[in-house]
């Protein structure tokens, strides 16, 4: 699915250009016109991107953009600002508010397309190795619990991938039976915390020729070999 975008910007023909040629390149698009309407349509659809110009009638751009950033609901929207302020302390000011881009009009609009798309890949490479372990043939993707060894599915349950996902982030740390089922499911540690072993003999024999990995730590619980 290809990211939404959302244009917050005051001048149409501006707007009618770059809205025509990112949904060219089959981006979703949404266009608003004034700072307030914008702030509410970000709020509300928390777009992978926006591109807001800092002059604005109602709310300007870098009041939209500090929002945006303070607010745990949209601070992973990546902002692009567009604007015809072009000396560095405006470029500082809106870095420092969180801006992830900088753009001055007039700008072309292939270069300013290469610049949205360069940014997506960067952010979507970033997600992906937070949420992607390998070692010793062993993958792990947090994002859809899948689980591989050297290419082929392990079949793990949703807890059992977890709980490796657990170790696997921290090779060498003893994690107890509780810090692993706290891990897993939360609140109901107290009832799990008895069938951690069930779960974990489950995984090693899953696990196959790589089941030595996940070792005993003898009066606490478990743990990934550094090794």
């Amino acid at each position: 699915m290809q990211p939404n975008i959302l244009l917050i910007e005051d001048e149409s023909a501006i707007a009618d250009v770059v809205l025509y040629n990112l949904q060219k390149e089959g981006f979703r698009v949404c266009w608003e016109k004034d700072g307030i309407s914008g702030l509410l349509k970000a709020q509300t659809i928390v777009p992978d991107l926006c591109l807001l110009d800092v002059m604005l009638p109602g709310i300007d751009g870098l009041q939209i953009c500090r929002v945006l950033k303070s607010d745990a609901k949209t601070q992973s929207v990546l902002v692009m600002m567009l604007t015809a302020r072009s000396e560095e302390k405006d470029e500082v000011l809106g870095f420092s508010l969180g801006a992830d881009d900088y753009v001055t009009k007039p700008f072309r609009i292939q270069p300013l397309i290469h610049r949205i798309k360069a940014l997506l890949r960067r952010t979507e490479a970033a997600e992906v190795s937070k949420n992607f372990i390998r070692s010793h043939g062993i993958e792990l993707d947090r994002r859809f619990l899948l689980a591989t060894l050297n290419g082929n599915d392990l079949k793990l349950t949703p807890t059992e991938f977890l709980m490796l996902w657990t170790l696997m982030s921290q090779p060498g740390r003893a994690f107890s039976r509780g810090e692993l089922m706290e891990s897993c499911r939360g609140d109901e540690v107290s009832t799990l915390e008895r069938t951690i072993d069930v779960h974990m003999l489950s995984l090693r024999k899953k696990l196959q020729e790589c089941r030595h990995l996940v070792e005993t730590a003898r009066g606490i619980g478990y743990r990934f070999s550094r090794k």
